[in-house]
């Protein structure tokens, strides 16, 4: 093929071994096609000035700007002679910045930087004597004075500035995309392969990819950017779309048992004897996934619901209808306290329908059981046997249930819980334990923006429940500033005191447990910069708890539960919290899912500000679960402007957890989000925001499930197949795999 350098073609052959290895290993670039997909950040104007006053601390940065002043200064050594320091100002109308240059080049720096000249100067942003400085930066005149190759070079309006790193400047990468760009015009863009099929293009006004890449990397207005990002975003939301929607469509061929709930069994003796009548929301959603229960493949259904929506009373009628069915349904829990606590009321709400095989079960009833690793060898084999034969209609358990040892008789379900605490591969193994696959229903209480649903479980259907059920109550949330407003503090241990005095229990959540063993972690770690509050240790559960026994709580029953306990203890804890015999729990976020204490109102969160909005959010909704208003009190030290008091001020606004993951997604970006699983993805949503490109990518997705619907196999596309090859290696594939 020549010197005809296909996007695959290595950097090396077009760059040269050294700048090829810098970009490798620093860069992860490794293709002329990772070259020319890793597009500018952001573009400077000629005449734009940069903000200086939004610089990052200890970031790597190029900025666009003006020498105000440049001035020698002299210094002693210490006895080794003296030293000579350059200080140039440079001003962009947002701010000014210092450079600082030292040694024998601050004469040829003092030459080049005079007062007037505009530069790009690119270092990592220090601190100096409390002011923003770059040391010893790269910088690249921009003046007419210059030579005529730096001249044409920037003689574009708009100057790509490129996400770089300290090896590697923005302008080196500017350099060598305009290499790739050259030699890839030269052949006529031979060797790139356009993923979009013409039709989608041409009926959605997209411009050509040649034409996409040399508007992103050289503009010559606003519109051609625009244009090229435009056209970039449809790439890759459409090619991962194709990839989920293939995997729907995969989903579709596999076999499944149809599980239709016989007419007068469990499901309908369980309706009979329920206290109060299902939301709309649940009877809607219920309909779901009965329709995706009769059909004979496997159904893949997201349940999102708000904490306290009833999504486990949902499941539970799922799993009802598959043992009415004839078929076996498990429940995954992600931890033992959970998959205790779902066990408990399960077997509460059932009541005899959940005494199969006992004296005084109901004639229909069937046989709930619990299966953890902590569980004694006796009640384990016990509980395997009962799988085996089919004795047990029901089991919930954690991950224990997916261990080779764990045989079904016939399983038709597997409910997940709070799916991002389960990997893929815990699915896969579950999976693997029907005859054929079973159905599968995952939920989660963390609500995901629709965006974020349709490209993190694009696979999975979606239904989510809204409404709380009658006879929840409101939940009222404040914000206690403790170090500003101490005697705000004070005032929070009175109003637990109230809630318990009125025959209600409260809640203390700590970020740590405060044993040995978290004290020896927490003394490795380094006290954070942001200020005195972010140095000492998050306050912990067992300090906490002494202190308030001792102090603001003297007289009433304050308990302890933390993650390190014995699974005994920690079920004993919570049997008599559960019991009323315990007034105030202190405990980690072992409570964060699934704890149902329906007289506990009051939740006090120390230290607020070290938790993550949705996980706020979850706690919360652990109080109020009653007739009686629940109250949760944030407690932080950190100072009234800080982005972190902003951001409980916004969970202590508004209890919709949709509006709170979006300024939780906003706030992490999506790339944190999305979270491990998608490491492998996130290399290829370059352009793509999942929060803000909401209509690009549920339209992808329209036109992705039609065209695999017409050509699952991709026969008359051979380009996009191409592309999804590129996207989908080994990793990514098994990402994707969310069912």
């Amino acid at each position: 093929m020549g010197l005809v350098p296909a996007l695959d073609e290595p950097l090396k052959k077009l760059l040269g071994a050294a700048t090829a290895k810098v970009m490798a290993e620093h860069m992860d670039l490794h293709t002329v096609g990772d070259l020319l997909h890793h597009y500018p950040r952001r573009y400077a104007e000629r005449g734009e000035l940069t903000a200086l006053a939004d610089l990052p601390l200890d970031e790597h940065v190029t900025v666009v700007a003006q020498v105000a002043d440049a001035r020698l200064h002299t210094f002693n050594k210490g006895g080794r002679g003296k030293g000579q320091r350059l200080e140039v100002t440079i001003t962009d109308g947002s701010g000014r910045m210092q450079l600082v240059f030292f040694g024998r080049t601050v004469h040829f720096h003092q030459k080049e930087l005079l007062p007037g000249r505009r530069a790009m100067f690119a270092g990592k942003v220090g601190l100096f004597n409390r002011r923003l400085q770059l040391a010893h930066p790269e910088y690249k005149l921009l003046d007419a004075e210059s030579s005529t190759e730096t001249v044409r070079a920037f003689a574009n309006e708009l100057l790509p500035i490129y996400p770089a790193c300290k090896q590697l400047e923005s302008w080196t990468i500017e350099q060598s995309v305009s290499i790739a760009l050259d030699s890839m015009a030269a052949t006529a863009w031979q060797g790139l392969v356009d993923p979009l099929p013409p039709a989608l293009r041409e009926g959605r006004g997209l411009t050509g990819l040649p034409d996409a890449l040399m508007k992103i990397h050289r503009p010559r207005t606003k519109a051609d950017i625009a244009d090229a990002r435009d056209r970039l975003k449809w790439d890759e939301a459409f090619v991962l779309q194709v990839a989920l929607a293939r995997r729907r469509h995969a989903d579709t061929q596999l076999h499944a048992v149809a599980r239709r709930p016989a007419a007068d069994g469990l499901l309908t003796a369980f309706d009979a004897k329920l206290p109060f009548t299902l939301t709309d929301g649940q009877r809607k959603v219920s309909k779901e996934i009965f329709d995706d229960l009769a059909t004979e493949h496997p159904m893949h259904r997201l349940l999102q619901g708000e904490v306290g929506s009833g999504k486990t009373m949902v499941a539970l009628r799922a799993m009802l209808a598959v043992v009415d069915a004839g078929g076996q349904a498990a429940m995954l829990a992600p931890t033992e306290v959970l998959a205790q606590q779902h066990h408990r009321s399960v077997t509460e709400m059932m009541g005899e329908l959940a005494e199969g095989g006992m004296l005084g079960g109901a004639d229909n009833a069937t046989k709930v059981v619990l299966l953890t690793g902590s569980m004694g060898t006796a009640a384990r084999r016990q509980a395997l046997l009962d799988l085996v034969t089919g004795e047990a209609g029901l089991v919930i358990g954690t991950h224990a249930l997916i261990e080779d040892k764990v045989q079904f008789h016939d399983l038709g379900l597997v409910v997940v819980d709070e799916q991002h605490r389960f990997g893929v591969e815990q699915r896969d193994a579950l999976r693997g334990k029907g005859k054929q696959p079973p159905h599968l229903l995952v939920m989660t209480a963390t609500p995901i923006p629709r965006t974020v649903a349709m490209t993190v479980f694009g696979d999975l259907e979606t239904s989510v429940l809204d409404q709380l059920p009658a006879g929840r109550s409101r939940i009222v949330s404040h914000v206690v500033p403790a170090a500003d407003k101490p005697h705000f503090l004070a005032r929070a241990w009175e109003r637990v005191r109230e809630e318990v005095e009125s025959g209600h229990q409260a809640y203390v959540v700590c970020p740590r447990i405060g044993d040995e063993e978290d004290r020896k972690q927490t003394a490795k770690r380094k006290a954070g910069p942001e200020d005195e509050a972010e140095k000492r240790p998050p306050l912990a559960v067992l300090d906490v708890a002494e202190q308030l026994r001792s102090g603001p709580l003297a007289g009433l029953r304050v308990e302890v539960l933390h993650g390190r306990m014995h699974p005994d203890d920690k079920d004993d804890v919570m049997r008599r919290f559960a019991a009323g015999e315990v007034d105030v729990l202190v405990a980690t976020t072992v409570i964060e899912v699934g704890v149902n204490v329906p007289n506990a109102t009051a939740m006090v969160i120390m230290d607020a500000d070290r938790f993550g909005v949705s996980q706020l959010h979850q706690l919360r909704g652990r109080v109020g679960r009653g007739s009686a208003a629940g109250l949760c009190l944030l407690v932080s030290e950190m100072p009234e402007a800080s982005p972190a008091r902003q951001r409980l001020n916004a969970v202590a606004a508004t209890l919709d957890g949709f509006e709170l993951s979006r300024i939780d997604l906003e706030q992490r970006r999506e790339g944190d989000v999305l979270g491990q699983a998608q490491s492998g993805v996130r290399s290829s949503l370059r352009m793509l925001a999942v929060i803000d490109d909401e209509e690009v990518i549920a339209a992808a997705r329209e036109e992705a499930t039609a065209l695999v619907l017409a050509d699952p196999g991709l026969t008359a596309h051979p380009e996009l197949r191409t592309a999804l090859d590129a996207l989908l290696d080994k990793d990514r594939e098994e990402y994707l795999d969310k069912g």
